[in-house]
């Protein structure tokens, strides 16, 4: 083995390697999210008119068989952005119905029972301000609103997002009761159709019930639908907003697979598939549109992009309403964080909307003892500060390994500093020399590095963690750290962790190649400048993990070396 292998000899660039592919994961992300699309057109022709683009706002699925007799869903001919068409001139002038929950602050459109306004009255944009956030909204820039209504093979009428229903009152409260009902309806041909929004008392779900009276002379057939309609232009990543990095965009479930869509490829744009036990939503940093059909129902997933418009809805199995019959339909909504408790009662898999990357198997683990823990501790950055001391009990026997390891070949410095010195001018031969020198010392260069190979992904899972949990955005800590999820605001983190990683170089072994050494010593520096604009809470891990380290590898080489001591004076 040649002296200048930094691999078996430096642990501690299995660190490197992680960060590396941490950094990896953070670009593979960013050409995801927000690269150009490769086939986007490049212009038209000077003096030729732009193809007019399909306004999907105005798009109703209708009940079409395939070849496996499928429903399918095909949007009608409609109106270019700009032109006001019938539909959208009536939605223009619809009243809308103001709900306002413990949670929530909304508007229900008329036409439709589009959910037209949804404000999130506990999460303010700036911490501080008093303005919330909010998800569906009527800007046209950015257009989002969560639709739904019944359609039919037929010509119609039916009641569907653009029908016009009527409301016994323009204004609802919770008030102090558990569950608020805001019913609309709609009726024509003999047709009465009631259609109820539930809303329940501290959640971002909201239930959809549909009552279906067949008063006419022949059967009604229906089909319940939902669709997420939103004008998502690309937005460009910043390495000082790390937010920047998480997914934007549709997804979905089908039953087996979590998938996020891109409305730039063209099989995704072309996207038809039918689902069962499966959901769809609309994806944004720490908050989330979801519609969840009801469990079992066989429902067809569909995806539509018009430029940076893209709508994404579903269409429930066919349901015959018999002359004087009445049919119950429901599904449920989501509008609102991405809290895995509240996620988790709507569907098993709905908690992926939360979206830690391809550990996520390890970081859904990981929120669920850091949640534990804060329910105990009742703070964020305490509830960090405990996790990273359980799993580094955890990794414990592992370190112990690594931490003996190094520390016997800290004791070997000075007699490799004398076989560098003998053979300087033979590298072969100092290869030996050093191999002859651990295998006598019964010393494992390689030992060192097994238990940081293991940590690289719980950190990378950690980091999504922290990144991707609304449950730790604007989440203080203590004195200046007001917002676990977002950069430290004095760097004072950063710079306490190059402190300390200065500290555990000194700790170990150094390097026997000189540039190695050099460049070992430069790394708490480099890292604390890239830390610097990560989630305070992930430099606080990083933090307490190091000084954990610190004092487990100092304790482990006091011993150690009052072994040697004893065996030399013995």
């Amino acid at each position: 083995m040649s002296n200048n292998s930094i691999l078996p000899n430096n642990p501690r660039v299995y660190l490197w390697v992680g960060l590396a592919a941490l950094l990896a994961l953070n670009v593979q992300y960013w050409m995801h999210d927000f690269a150009p699309a490769l086939n986007a057109p490049t212009g038209t022709t000077a003096g030729a008119p732009a193809p007019a683009t399909p306004d999907l706002s105005s798009s109703v699925p209708q009940a079409a068989t395939g070849s496996a007799g499928a429903p399918s869903v095909v949007a009608p001919a409609v109106p270019a952005p700009g032109e006001a068409g019938p539909e959208a001139a009536a939605a223009a002038g619809a009243p809308v119905v103001h709900v306002h929950t413990d949670v929530l602050d909304l508007d229900i459109s008329t036409r439709g029972g589009t959910l037209a306004r949804v404000d999130l009255t506990q999460y303010p944009q700036v911490k501080g301000e008093a303005a919330p956030v909010r998800l569906e909204n009527g800007d046209p820039a950015t257009l989002y609103e969560l639709q739904s209504g019944l359609t039919g093979a037929g010509s119609g009428p039916y009641p569907n997002h653009l029908a016009l229903y009527s409301a016994e009152r323009t204004d609802y409260a919770l008030g102090d009761a558990q569950e608020l009902k805001v019913p609309l309806t709609w009726s024509e041909g003999g047709v009465t159709v009631t259609k109820t929004f539930v809303f329940r008392r501290g959640q971002y779900s909201i239930g959809l019930d549909y009552s279906v009276h067949n008063g006419g002379a022949a059967a009604l057939e229906i089909r319940p639908y939902a669709q997420i309609l939103r004008n998502d232009p690309r937005t460009k990543s910043s390495y000082l907003h790390v937010e920047t990095y998480a997914f934007h965009g549709p997804a979905l479930y089908d039953g087996t697979k979590y998938r996020k869509l891109d409305p730039t490829s063209s099989d995704d744009a072309r996207l038809s598939l039918e689902v069962k036990d499966g959901w769809m939503a609309a994806l944004q940093h720490h908050f989330v549109s979801a519609i969840v059909p009801p469990a079992g129902a066989p429902w067809h997933f569909a995806l539509t992009v018009s430029g940076n418009q893209y709508l994404l809805s579903g269409t429930g199995p066919e349901l015959a309403v018999a002359p004087g019959a009445t049919a119950d339909l429901a599904q449920s909504l989501y509008a609102g964080p991405k809290l895995q408790s509240q996620l988790a009662v709507l569907s098993p898999e709905l908690g992926r909307v939360a979206d830690y990357g391809r550990l996520w198997i390890l970081a859904r683990p990981l929120f669920w003892l850091l949640d534990k823990v804060h329910g105990v501790t009742g703070n964020w950055g305490l509830a960090i500060i405990l996790v990273t001391f359980l799993l580094k009990l955890l990794f414990y026997p592992l370190s112990e390994a690594s931490g003996r390891s190094m520390a016997k070949m800290k004791t070997l410095q000075p007699r490799i500093k004398n076989l560098q010195e003998t053979y300087k001018d033979d590298r072969e031969k100092l290869g030996r020399a050093m191999m002859e020198l651990y295998q006598r010392e019964k010393v494992n260069p390689v030992a060192g590095c097994l238990p940081i190979v293991i940590q690289i992904p719980v950190f990378i899972a950690f980091y999504w963690v922290l990144l991707e949990s609304v449950e730790m955005r604007q989440a203080p800590f203590m004195g200046w750290i007001h917002d676990l999820s977002s950069r430290d605001p004095l760097f004072v983190l950063p710079a306490i962790m190059a402190v300390a990683m200065f500290v555990q170089y000194k700790l170990n072994p150094a390097p026997p190649d000189p540039v190695q050494a050099k460049v070992f010593m430069i790394m708490p520096l480099a890292m604390s400048v890239m830390f610097a604009f990560f989630p305070a809470g992930l430099v606080l891990y990083w933090v307490t993990n190091t000084c954990l380290s610190i004092a487990q590898q100092w304790n482990i080489n006091r011993r150690i070396e009052a072994a040697a001591a004893a065996r030399r004076a013995s």
